[in-house]
């Protein structure tokens, strides 16, 4: 019996270079700032008022999500300096080993979740979903070998993500 080799179309070079990056490119950078506006404002006067277990997961959760954000804003900027032609492939990859998509899921069951604001676990739901994204896309373009995904993602949708930036201008 002969060995198959499959060879399977990556659509993520294509993708990170189309007018959809962009969008994911705007996307992430507002969800920054979004998040640095409810932290300073909403979100702080929020955190005052919650039950002591509440209190700590809040403090706890915000830095995450501000390193998570921070990450995924490094990426989204290394990216488009590549796209842009102000860094090689090179100087991305190096630099990129800095940067850290995974690893940063929350635990949804942790005492005092449900007693977070409302508009705090909106921005974290939202965050690991662009982490997700942007996490799916760095290993499309990068590691294509590595297909496993995030441990909260959906494959099929996923992959349905990949097709839509590859082929959206």
């Amino acid at each position: 019996m002969s060995e198959q080799v499959l060879n399977t179309v990556s659509f993520a070079g294509r993708a990170a270079s189309s007018s959809q990056f962009k969008g994911l490119y705007s996307e992430g950078m507002s969800l920054v700032e979004e998040t640095a506006g409810y932290l300073d404002g909403t979100g702080r006067a929020a955190s005052k008022v919650l039950p002591r277990m509440a209190s700590v997961l809040y403090a706890a959760e915000s830095m995450r999500l501000t390193t998570r954000l921070m990450q995924m804003a490094s990426w989204l900027l290394l990216q488009r300096a590549v796209n842009n032609g102000e860094m090689s492939r090179d100087q991305v990859i190096s630099e990129k080993s800095k940067v850290r998509l995974d690893g940063f899921n929350v635990d949804r069951n942790a005492p005092g979740w449900n007693d977070l604001p409302e508009g705090f676990r909106d921005l974290v739901e939202r965050s690991l979903r662009l982490q997700n994204r942007i996490a799916i896309l760095d290993r499309e373009i990068y590691r294509p070998g590595e297909a496993k995904l995030p441990d909260n993602e959906n494959g099929v949708r996923a992959q349905l993500n990949l097709l839509s930036t590859a082929f959206s201008n």
